[in-house]
């Protein structure tokens, strides 16, 4: 294939990778490519579609320049560490630089095993690859930071995961895979050498306007906590926010047991293995902000010298999170009620609009979508009135909100509110009929997640939450 491959991290020390050789599929079929990511990295689509690029995409074959290594790194899982974790069941095959100057990775996951599998078979089942397609890419519409989802391939091989499961490799393109956890991995053996090379090579990467590894540090606590608001403007629940997945670049990084909230409640949880709803939607912004504060144990040696002097550029730096997430967030939040200023009594009206959403159940995407129409007419205040179904309470909030609304304020919250998001219960049924060999839902509810602040005649169905409400709905981490 002729990728022009300029893979700079493979030029770091080889302690920062384990290189590998091909770990070949039975019978590779391409189910979806990227047509248009494809286009934006420099890439040409009609060859990746040959049996050259399908072998690629596989990881049948290794393209000419291309790195082909498993990344170390280590990581607080559920706030425990462990030492060593790094690519269990993906390599980074190289990194392309777009036709608009920008790099980035190109990475497999569901490869096979590597160094780093820790006993697990380094493969990827069909869902869990189908469904980081479907999110990452809706991620990507609704304007959210976020890795993206190049290609997926069926492996012609099945998995056992508690049952047998057809397994795919998915093609993940993200602006890097440096993790929190990889300064971790460094920071834990007192290598200072290597956080030094790792710290000057991300900070030159991702925040080249920023001095040192200070800036470096203060660049990303500013990046998650933009990340994270974002995050919480669109009902989105990350699901595992270990420090192992919590991305340098300030991309929402691995769609394991992700999920969007229908009814709004801050204690949301959907994980299966979040027994203690630390990852809740609600807690993200605490956790983002416990993550950083691991960022900054690790790059205490390169701060200063003298401890305490480190200590106190960490927590300075560290205190400067509220200020960006709840700036990000009152402005969005703001925004989303149509009221372009983020002053203290309009987050206040925002907030009291969630707090009678979290008192009546009301669907998080849907209320803000009905919304935007009651800014248009008053009219549909009847459908608000049976989303927030407590006696008069919207009544009450709309006399002192409409009064407020800048002329073409309905237009500009139809740009903040989107009317489609992947919700549960359509992206179930995707990848149920896809693990049946049909694609027609997938499809179908993926063209919908491309143009989600578009509302289209006939597609009413992918904007209402599920008609019968699943108590117990869980998601499961792809491993």
């Amino acid at each position: 294939m002729p990728i022009a491959f300029d893979t700079s991290y493979a030029r770091l020390p080889e302690r920062f990778f384990a290189a590998l050789e091909p770990n070949p599929v039975e019978a590779p079929r391409l189910l979806r490519l990227n047509h248009a990511l494809a286009a934006e990295l420099g890439l040409d689509p009609v060859e990746l579609s040959t049996p050259e690029g399908l072998a690629w995409l596989a990881g049948n074959a290794v393209p000419p320049g291309a790195a082909f290594i498993a990344q170390a790194y280590a990581g607080h899982q559920f706030g425990h560490f462990t030492p060593r974790l790094g690519d269990g069941r993906a390599v980074l095959v190289g990194e392309v630089v777009t036709p608009t100057g920008s790099r980035r990775d190109l990475q497999l996951k569901g490869s096979g095993r590597t160094p780093f599998s820790r006993g697990g078979d380094g493969r990827a089942a069909l869902g869990p690859v189908l469904r980081e397609f479907l999110v990452s890419e809706a991620m990507a519409a609704l304007g959210i930071p976020t890795t993206r989802a190049l290609a997926a391939v069926a492996t012609g091989e099945w998995l056992w995961r508690e049952t047998d499961l057809p397994g795919a490799v998915l093609t993940r393109v993200a602006a890097s895979h440096i993790r929190v956890g990889t300064f971790q991995f460094f920071a834990a053996q007192e290598d200072n050498e290597a956080l030094a090379l790792l710290a000057e090579h991300a900070r030159a990467r991702h925040y080249p306007e920023a001095e040192g590894p200070l800036g470096l540090l203060r660049g990303v606590i500013a990046a998650q906590a933009r990340l994270v608001a974002r995050w919480l403007l669109v009902g989105f629940i990350h699901g595992v926010m270990n420090t192992d997945n919590c991305a340098i670049s300030g991309e929402t990084i691995d769609y394991g047991p992700c999920a969007f909230m229908d009814a709004y409640n801050p204690a949301t949880v959907f994980s299966s293995i979040d027994h203690q709803g630390r990852y809740a939607y609600g807690q993200q912004p605490r956790i983002a902000q416990w993550n950083l504060a691991r960022l900054a144990e690790a790059l205490l040696p390169l701060l200063a010298e003298d401890s305490d002097t480190a200590v106190a550029l960490a927590q300075e730096a560290l205190a400067e999170f509220p200020e960006h997430f709840h700036g990000a967030y009152r402005a969005g939040l703001c925004r989303k009620i149509g009221l372009p200023e983020a002053s203290e009594a309009n987050a206040a009206l925002a907030q009291e609009l969630l707090a009678l959403m979290a008192q009546d159940k009301a669907d998080f995407t849907l209320t803000f979508r009905t919304l935007c129409a009651a800014a248009e007419s008053p009219e549909a205040d009847a459908a608000m009135r049976a989303l927030l179904t407590t006696p008069g309470a919207y009544n009450a909030w709309a006399a002192r909100w409409r009064p407020l609304l800048p002329a073409g304020a309905a237009s500009a919250m139809r740009r903040e509110n989107p009317a489609y998001i992947p919700r549960n219960h359509l992206v179930e049924a995707a990848l149920e009929a896809a693990t049946r060999d049909d694609f027609g839902p997938f499809e179908a509810l993926h063209l919908v997640l491309g143009q989600p602040f578009e509302e289209v005649p006939g597609q009413e169905e992918y904007a209402l939450p599920p008609a019968v409400e699943r108590p117990g709905y869980q998601t499961f981490c792809g491993t």
